[in-house]
């Protein structure tokens, strides 16, 4: 398996991508797919590991970076914009359209964490996705306005539209408006805000575990109020009769979302439970991995065929 440093073009913003090809000969392009990072990631963290995961298997696989983040370009660096993430997919099924290794008929999308309702709407709107499939896949919009579990307070998001709302003012008169942290100083802390899953992602973000130099681990305000309109899970419906993964972990606080996604899709579709995994266990834990990526090899073999 080899991995090739590439870019592309999303709107005019320039992205920084991995691809991942497979070492095994074959009779001709090969099926691929595109690979998208949870928020705040990069993809040399979670959507790097499946990326090439997937490429042992025989795919073609495209990790990148989001526009603003990373290594991609786009000013306001941290910027979380939904309908720009969503182009974000769309550009590198195009990039990989023009690749003479890869059957422009059989592209897929792997979205991971955030990655994942990105993903789906990206395919919801755009027909050359012939399958999709999410790991812990959320709606980011959806876990800022009602929190990870879906059961946070409305004010705590009202308190950060108030915010986004005074940063915009800032800006407008010249002044710094700052950033919005998205983990605290320790993981006791990170369990006070958000649980096991906040100490979850903090040690994976925030430690050796799966820290990285290019994840912000922030966001710009206006991220917020973008987010605050933002429906993921919208064009669920139009993804159909393509068929649709989902992957999560019976410990996943998350897991509610993919549920709706489940009931709200109406063509072929699955649920798949990883017994034991957390929402970020997904990430990197080789024992929940292992059967996630078993899992994923099947859909996508049977999925993206030449018919």
């Amino acid at each position: 398996m080899a991995r090739t440093t590439v870019s592309f073009d999303s709107a005019g913003i320039p992205l920084a991508g991995h691809l991942y090809t497979p070492d095994t000969p074959a009779s001709g392009p090969r099926p691929a797919l595109v690979v998208g990072h949870p928020g705040t990631g990069v993809k040399e963290q979670a959507s790097g590991t499946y990326a090439r995961l997937m490429a042992e298997r025989g795919f073609v696989t495209l990790a990148f970076d989001a526009a603003h983040q990373g290594e991609s370009g786009g000013l306001p660096r941290g910027l979380e914009d939904p309908a720009q993430r969503v182009e974000d997919f769309k550009a590198a099924v195009s990039y990989l359209t023009t690749r003479a290794d890869v059957d422009a008929d059989r592209i897929g999308l792997l979205g991971i964490c955030a990655s994942g309702g990105y993903s789906l709407s990206a395919a919801g709107g755009d027909h050359r996705v012939k399958a999709v499939a999410t790991v812990c896949g959320v709606d980011v919009a959806r876990q800022f306005r009602l929190g990870a579990d879906g059961t946070q307070d409305p004010a705590v998001f009202q308190s950060l539209l108030s915010a986004a709302a005074q940063a915009r003012t800032t800006a407008a008169r010249g002044d710094d408006p700052g950033v919005m942290t998205m983990f605290p100083q320790t993981a006791e802390q990170s369990g006070a805000l958000g649980g096991e899953h906040g100490i979850e992602g903090f040690e994976y973000y925030c430690t050796s575990r799966g820290e990285h130099e290019r994840s912000a681990k922030f966001l710009t305000w206006p991220s917020v109020d973008k987010l605050a309109f933002f429906d993921a899970f919208h064009a669920v419906p139009l993804i159909a009769p393509r068929p649709l993964l989902q992957i999560v972990g019976t410990r996943a606080v998350t897991s509610w979302m993919a549920v709706e996604v489940h009931q709200r899709a109406t063509g072929p579709k699955e649920l798949y439970w990883i017994e034991g995994a957390s929402h970020v266990d997904l990430y990197d834990q080789k024992q929940h991995i292992d059967p996630a990526v078993d899992k994923l090899a099947d859909f996508y073999t049977a999925h993206l065929t030449d018919a």
